[in-house]
């Protein structure tokens, strides 16, 4: 019974993400004609996250005035009029700022642009205001709302089309119930949002976004033997839309009590991992977010400094600075040398691993060169392995990404142990092709971390590496040197090819035998055409 019960609330949880994704997507194709989907995306999840702030903000209200969840958002908002005219009004709404760090004024609230868009009185400056009041509210919310042009020529020539464009997406994405999704439903709504905008972008998704395969695979190894810890600490330094970081609650059994930490360069990257946590149900308390360079200067450092997951998928041979004085900057100053001006790989590596605590893991996609480019990036290498710092390196397959279609790997480190023994695990073959990109399935992800859970060589896809092995190497981590995957060709039998060949070359002139009869029957009035046949019979019967 209760295994049917469950399963009846899962499918249920199922229709209405699938309807909350059908509403939220329909608002994307009013945009879609007008914006490229990288533009677009900023509207649509801005003004998606304005909702979810002034329908919570409604629903709170309701229940610290009656100890009851609202029938309907209406309701709600006539409740918050009402008891705006009490001499309480002030306290109520000391006691919701304190709560959800913000208050909305009725007239801007969403539910009043929703009516006020039905009644062709949407006032495009209204929601400005109520843009500008949320930023200036708390310092959790500063410039949030920045890169929604209002006022943009893309949304249309002249005013009133600018406006009806606004308008016609704030009636739209009206229609999405929130007062009855809960969190995880509109987190997974948006991730599948961001997923989509990631497949339309292209090239530009690599600013903000980690396939779910990828995502799932390094989650999965980094909380290995830390689900069940209460205060889980998680860092991302280039979190992207925070997807990422977001994959410890799915993994966590205490998951209220996750800390996050990520760091952004992008300010509009940055606002929309801001606006995914708190859709996610993520606690002002629990995130701690910075927009700012990962490299150029250390962080965080004057608070929780080392994490039990440090998750990461940096911009890939980026350049960077690599200027002398980072050879005493703490995070680089034990490998005597710098990653590479044009390759930061190694920088955003070392970056991480300093951070993690001493009982933790990191897991960080990078590229194929890590694993067997020399100077610089030799002697980092070199000092690791000797350290013990890499666990496992993991070979995922091409293509699997929107900004690149080259393969890429894992790495994954940890900061003290005994051995300095490495795995090695060959995924690259481990996919599904699809038109655009290439995708794992659950069935592949479950088989890498099976392969990494067991630690031990399993022919063409595994292979545990002693120390010795890998310093005879020259400390050299190319996969193919330790896990072989070729696949010995069949022999040819050549006496049944030869008869093969005999056979098809008799059904070829029994064909052509048929043929030439057919056209001895044709025949023209034109003698030209019937010389033209004569011609073709006789260089066929040759």
């Amino acid at each position: 019974m209760l295994k049917g019960t469950d399963g009846g609330i899962k499918m249920a949880e199922l229709e209405n993400s699938r309807d909350l994704i059908s509403v939220l997507w329909s608002g994307a194709d009013i945009l879609r004609s007008k914006m490229d989907a990288n533009e677009y995306k900023d509207y649509l999840l801005g003004i998606v996250f304005y909702k979810y702030l002034s329908d919570s903000f409604l629903i709170k209200v309701y229940d610290l005035i009656y100890d009851e969840k609202p029938q309907n958002l209406k309701t709600a908002l006539e409740a918050y009029r009402e008891v705006l005219e009490d001499e309480s009004a002030e306290e109520l709404k000391e006691q919701v700022r304190e709560e959800c760090h913000y208050v909305i004024e009725p007239d801007l609230t969403y539910t009043c642009f929703a009516d006020a868009a039905r009644n062709n009185m949407f006032n495009r400056e209204q929601l400005q205001k109520a843009f500008n009041n949320i930023e200036q509210s708390d310092p959790l919310f500063a410039d949030l709302f920045t890169d929604i042009d209002l006022y943009s020529n893309r949304l249309g020539t002249g005013d009133q089309k600018q406006s009806d464009t606004i308008s016609n997406l704030i009636r739209e994405i009206d229609r999405a119930d929130l007062l009855n999704t809960d969190s995880d439903i509109l987190g997974n709504a948006y991730e599948y949002l961001i997923g989509q905008f990631a497949s339309e972008t292209g090239k530009k998704a690599g600013e903000f976004y980690t396939p779910q395969a990828v995502s799932k695979i390094l989650t999965r190894i980094a909380i290995a033997g830390q689900e069940r810890k209460r205060g889980l600490s998680v860092y991302d330094p280039c979190m992207g839309s925070g997807s990422l970081l977001l994959n410890a609650k799915k993994y966590a059994a205490e998951p209220d009590y996750i800390k996050y930490y990520g760091q952004e360069l992008m300010t509009s990257t940055y606002n929309l991992a801001r606006m995914n946590m708190f859709l996610h149900g993520i606690v002002p308390e629990n995130q701690k977010l910075r927009n700012a360079d990962t490299l150029d200067g250390d962080w965080p450092t004057d608070e929780e400094t080392d994490f039990n997951m440090v998750l990461m998928n940096p911009p890939y041979s980026a350049n960077w600075s690599a200027a002398a004085g980072f050879l005493q900057d703490e995070r680089f100053s034990d490998y005597g040398v710098l990653a590479p001006k044009s390759k930061a790989d190694y920088a955003f590596l070392l970056h991480g691993l300093y951070h993690l605590k001493s009982s933790g893991t990191m897991a960080i996609v990078l590229p194929h060169g890590v694993l067997f480019r020399g100077a610089a990036e030799g002697k980092i290498r070199e000092k690791l392995l000797r350290a013990g710092n890499i666990y496992a390196v993991i070979g995922l397959p091409a293509n699997l990404f929107y900004n690149t279609s080259i393969p890429t790997c894992i790495i994954v480190l940890k900061k003290h142990r005994d051995g300095r023994d490495v795995l090695f695990i060959d995924a690259s073959r481990k996919f599904e092709k699809g038109k655009k990109q290439n995708a794992m399935t659950d069935e592949h992800i479950d088989s890498v971390i099976e392969l990494y859970n067991r630690r031990e060589t399993v022919e063409k896809e595994a292979f545990l590496a002693e120390f010795a092995g890998i310093e005879k190497n020259d400390f050299n981590l190319n996969i193919p040197r330790y896990v072989d995957n070729f696949e010995k060709e069949e022999e040819i039998d050549l006496k049944a090819l030869l008869n093969d060949m005999k056979q098809t070359e008799k059904e070829i002139v029994r064909i052509q035998g048929e043929f030439v009869s057919m056209m001895k029957d044709l025949t023209s009035s034109d003698e030209g055409v019937n010389q033209t046949l004569n011609d073709l019979i006789k260089m066929i019967e040759r």
